[in-house]
């Protein structure tokens, strides 16, 4: 089996900020993640991430908010992207 892509899509915000999401199915587990998908969300401006989400290999499911990286199990592909954009929108409110 090869990988597949589930999810891909991008904005691009009026202020400059991007938001991307790209998610895989892929045949074997990243190593430090139980499950099989591949994913990278981003949300930022260029060279500066204020939120993300990947399963990085050695690292694991894991979250990127500012200049701080924490675990962060992973359930579905859906409820990650629902986490993300819950993120997103927590942080433009702020703003």
């Amino acid at each position: 089996m090869k990988a597949e892509l589930l999810y891909r899509f991008r904005e691009d915000f009026h202020d400059g900020a991007i938001m991307e999401v790209v998610i895989w199915s892929v045949p074997e587990p990243v190593p430090d993640s139980g499950h099989p998908y591949k994913y990278r969300l981003f949300y930022g401006t260029p060279g500066q991430r204020l939120v993300g989400y990947d399963n990085e290999r050695g690292k694991g499911d894991h979250r990127h908010r500012n200049d701080s990286e924490m675990p962060y199990p992973f359930t579905t592909p859906e409820k990650r992207i629902d986490d993300f954009l819950g993120d997103i929108d927590k942080l433009r409110s702020e703003s």
